[in-house]
């Protein structure tokens, strides 16, 4: 099973509380609170302990989209994509009487982008000179490779329009269409046993010198081959259309995803089960999808509420964390939300983080002090934290922070856990009853 690397960071802090008087609008008190003089404690210095994970590899063939693009970021490094795909055809049949005309491929934008899209961007087409099989023989990863042709078989310069409609068509060379018009024309190729064996796909690559954005492109986007008939009084054009192949299995597509000479931070996340503590970050952590970093969350001394006089029982617990200060623009944008995984000891992801009405729980960015810099993500965490109180042994899970499209998109994240400044807060309510005199 593929791994992943840890950045942990650590806030040793110290619980205060501030107590207040509970009426009886404040809540609903059930059985427990019956005859009980009740009173809410509100902690909000409470430890918690930060890591930034990276998985040693992130499946990418399951991703939603292609994505195509280089661009070099400040904290993360040379982020680079290049998608690797197996297309099949529409049809195996061409007519006797058809004649070649050319071959193109239609590049449909998604909407999907990230970083610079006022540089232009390059794309080369370049055949795959190898079976798209995974080496483990069960999914490609961020981290795999496939050899291919440096020649290309096409390539464009453009300047992304990523929210626009228009395809992008890029001009194949004729031997690639005239060989493929052929072996379908000739019935050479009548199978897709038959097609593998003669074209294994290709791979869409940034150019070397690019520094712009990487751009999302849809997997309804295809190569089209053109020919064309003899009627009557003319010719008329016809097309056979190349699908990208994602219904067989293994599936023969994946998103290859790289970020060469990160931070000196970052560069230390070269095993999963390593976590690097906050004390050696600066008190920050990161997060970059496509990749596999991701902050990761612990709470060693949430029991120590129990240290409070009297008996209590959690009402309400948010978790906020503020993106560093200067870590975002307009090119590198801070996404809406961030989902909440449950990884192991060895940080392996378990499972999706579930909130107490049955949703995916998520952290929500709130803008509403933007202009002040004063934004944050805020976590609910009052059914995961009841569940770490109600149980006798310590718990070896922890949390960790990703967009819910890791292995579809490159967003990246910087996050401030300085509890001492404008970052992270723990915030729990609490209510007391019973409480000795």
């Amino acid at each position: 099973m593929k791994k992943a690397l840890v950045t942990f960071i650590c806030l040793s802090t110290l619980i205060s509380c501030s107590t207040d008087a509970i009426n009886s609008s404040d809540f609903e008190a059930g059985d427990t609170f019956t005859d009980s003089d009740i009173r809410v404690v509100q902690l909000d210095t409470m430890t918690v302990d930060f890591s930034t994970m990276k998985f040693d590899s992130i499946d990418t063939s399951q991703s939603s989209r292609m994505l195509v693009g280089k661009y070099n970021d400040p904290v993360f490094g040379t982020v680079k994509t290049a998608s690797f795909m197996e297309l099949i055809p529409s049809s195996y049949y061409i007519d006797t009487d058809a004649e070649y005309d050319s071959i193109t491929f239609l590049l449909r934008p998604d909407n999907y982008y990230y970083n610079d899209t006022l540089q232009s961007n390059t794309i080369h087409i370049k055949q795959v000179t190898e079976n798209l099989k995974p080496a483990d023989g069960v999914n490609f990863y961020n981290t795999s490779t496939i050899d291919f042709d440096e020649e290309d078989l096409g390539s464009l310069t453009y300047y992304p329009r990523p929210i626009g409609t228009d395809s992008l068509e890029i001009k194949l060379t004729d031997s690639l269409g005239q060989g493929l018009f052929d072996n379908l024309q000739l019935k050479k190729i009548t199978t897709y046993d038959e097609l593998k064996n003669y074209f294994y796909g290709i791979t869409m690559q940034p150019d070397d010198e690019d520094d712009g954005a990487v751009i999302g492109f849809s997997l309804t986007s295809n190569m089209r081959l053109y020919y064309t008939i003899a009627e009557e009084n003319e010719r008329t054009q016809y097309s056979t259309d190349f699908l990208i192949n994602t219904s067989s299995s293994p599936v023969p597509f994946f998103n290859q995803i790289s970020a060469d000479e990160p931070n000196e931070y970052l560069k230390t996340l070269t095993d999963q089960e390593f976590n690097l503590h906050s004390s050696e970050t600066g008190n920050l952590s990161f997060i970059q999808s496509g990749i596999g970093i991701a902050t990761r969350l612990e709470f060693p001394n949430i029991k120590t509420v129990f240290d409070i006089q009297g008996q209590g029982t959690l009402l309400d617990a948010s978790l906020k964390i503020a993106p560093a200060i200067s870590s975002y623009n307009d090119a590198l944008a801070l996404r809406d939300t961030l989902s909440v995984f449950i990884v192991d000891q060895n940080n392996e992801l378990t499972s999706q983080l579930i909130s107490t009405d049955g949703s995916a729980a998520q952290a929500i960015l709130n803008r509403d002090n933007q202009e002040f810099n004063d934004i944050y993500y805020e976590l609910p965490l009052s059914g995961y934290l009841e569940g770490l109180l109600s149980v006798d042994q310590e718990s070896s899970d922890a949390l960790i922070l990703l967009p819910s499209n890791y292995n579809s998109t490159v967003d990246r994240f910087v996050l401030n856990t300085d509890i001492n400044t404008q970052g992270t807060t723990l915030e729990l309510t609490y209510a007391i009853y019973d409480e000795d005199e």
